[in-house]
């Protein structure tokens, strides 16, 4: 299983069940060294499943001061396949460590 750290739109109901054909269960974490950015997205299919045509993008500060709240689910290595075909060319899949200690995978601003 892969621990996938979500601080944005796969979050909500429908883009799971658009995205991987199941509601996930999670836990609470915070991401540290990072701030949250916002993105356009022009994908229709994406926009037509979170509802959103600007979505939150994740930039690394390396500041610990900075962190995001989010939720990290863990998924099967098919999903997380879907993952990357949800995310836009914007993001790219990075690991990180979250304030738990957990390692994780994040969708990150790809520079």
């Amino acid at each position: 299983m892969n621990a996938l750290f979500s601080y944005g739109t796969l979050q909500q109901p429908q883009v799971q069940l658009d995205t991987f054909g199941r509601l996930l269960e999670g836990q609470k974490d915070t991401l540290i060294g990072y701030k949250l950015g916002e993105v356009k997205i022009t994908d229709e299919a994406v926009i037509k499943s979170s509802g959103k045509e600007y979505h939150p993008i994740l930039i690394k500060s390396d500041h610990e001061e900075d962190t995001v709240d989010g939720t990290v689910f863990l998924i099967t290595d098919a999903e997380l396949q879907q993952a990357d075909d949800y995310e836009v060319d914007d993001y790219q899949r990075v690991e990180a460590q979250l304030k738990s200690g957990k390692t994780c995978w994040i969708y990150a601003a790809a520079n």
